[in-house]
């Protein structure tokens, strides 16, 4: 049986259109799910990994609900972080101009008047739960009117402590809303407060992370001593590749690999909360625009990058856990894409990193590349069996991001 379409779902003619120019011509699987319950009006509660499709999963609705001549503004979109709040709004304003809708972000480090009036005279309003109270508190607008409400990465808002802010907002929306629902894990506290906010939800599972993990992505684990990190991952972005994103856990270890990185001959951009709204932007925009091919972050800045040129993701610092290892490498291989995930790790980070691995069903793939023992020729890092060895110098052209 053939899989369903967006017109199959229901989803206007309009909408259909404005995808289609789009080149988005077939449901992804937490789409099909989702968006017939959410346009049937049910509350949903959702888990679902990073890069799966969900933004058009409450897009979808969300615009196809709200109506041009609704107060304003009628729906609202929560998320952890401006980054992730603009993706958003980048993703949905298409669809939303179909049907005559004004959508706007709202996170700080901008201006607020001009902020507040554009929130004031938009239909869908995607904000980050700081911001929105500042201008609630500001009586730039009020939230009596939202008739659909989202909540995105709950689970990252909470690990962020917006859970009194998120219950203040929720608190100022009618009761009589709808309310969407989505988190990577809908275990603990995640799992409570989505119950707490949803009506007679309708709950959708999109497979656990290790599917995820396993995916469209091939995982690679290099052993490095410490003291050889930074050649090997030099090593690591000479190869043929395209845009590379490289995680770090600190935002002075950020801007401290981008001096390292420079002293190697690699132009690199920093990317964390130290910087400016308006620098975080201008890294983005070279990085996506290519004129630089290698971004550092740290996780929170990286929130929400959703560049379909990343063919590469590189662990420099790993991971705290498995779960952050999947939002860091489900920055590449994103929606059926297809790409590379590294991870480096010294001795003394062995035990852990297996662990890791392992929670995710990785294991396998750490006892073929990994080893105990750091390899003494830095030239020679994470030459996984079957892996090309680095080339002398990387041609100015790019390829599409590499198979697994």
């Amino acid at each position: 049986m053939s899989e369903q379409s967006f017109a199959e779902l229901g989803v206007a003619r309009a909408i259909v259109g404005s995808l289609s120019a789009a080149g988005i011509s077939a449901p992804f699987a937490i789409q099909r799910v989702v968006i017939g319950d959410a346009l049937a009006g049910r509350d949903v509660i959702a888990k679902s990994p990073t890069g799966s499709g969900k933004t058009l999963a409450f897009g979808i609705p969300l615009v196809q609900r709200i109506a041009a001549e609704d107060r304003r503004p009628a729906g609202l979109v929560l998320a952890p972080t401006r980054e992730l709040a603009s993706q958003i709004v980048d993703e949905i304003r298409s669809i939303g101009h179909a049907r005559a809708l004004r959508v706007t972000a709202v996170y700080g480090g901008v201006g607020l008047v001009k902020q507040a009036r554009d929130a004031a005279a938009s239909h869908i309003l995607v904000a980050t739960p700081g911001r929105l109270e500042d201008l609630l508190a500001r009586n730039a607008f009020t939230l009596e009117h939202i008739r659909m409400l989202v909540l995105d990465e709950a689970d990252r808002m909470l690990d962020m402590g917006f859970r009194p802010a998120i219950d203040r907002i929720v608190g100022a929306c009618p009761e009589s809303r709808q309310t969407l629902c989505f988190s990577a894990t809908l275990d603990g506290e995640a799992g409570r407060i989505a119950a707490r906010y949803a009506h007679d939800p309708a709950i959708h599972q999109q497979g656990p992370a290790a599917r995820r993990a396993r995916g469209e992505i091939e995982h690679r684990f290099v052993p490095t001593a410490h003291e050889h990190r930074v050649e090997a991952l030099v090593s690591e972005l000479r190869r043929d590749r395209d845009l590379t994103l490289v995680f770090v856990r600190t935002k002075r270890g950020a801007d401290r690999l981008v001096k390292r990185l420079a002293a190697h001959g690699i132009d690199a951009a920093a990317m964390h909360g130290n910087k400016s709204q308006r620098q975080r932007e201008q890294a983005l925009a070279r990085f996506e625009s290519g004129s630089i091919d290698t971004l550092v972050a740290t996780d929170v800045a990286a929130r929400g990058i959703d560049i379909e040129r990343i063919s590469h993701v590189i662990n420099f610092d790993p991971p705290a856990d498995s779960e952050t290892y999947v939002h860091r490498i489900g920055r590449t291989g994103r929606a059926g894409r297809t790409g590379i995930g590294i991870t480096l790790l010294s001795p003394d980070q062995h035990g852990e990193v297996t662990k890791l691995a392992g929670e995710l069903g990785l294991d396998h793939r750490l006892e073929r590349t990994g080893s105990r023992r750091a390899p003494t020729d830095p030239s020679a890092h994470g030459h996984a069996a079957g892996a090309e060895r680095p080339s002398r110098r990387r041609s100015g052209r790019r390829r599409s991001p590499i198979r697994a």
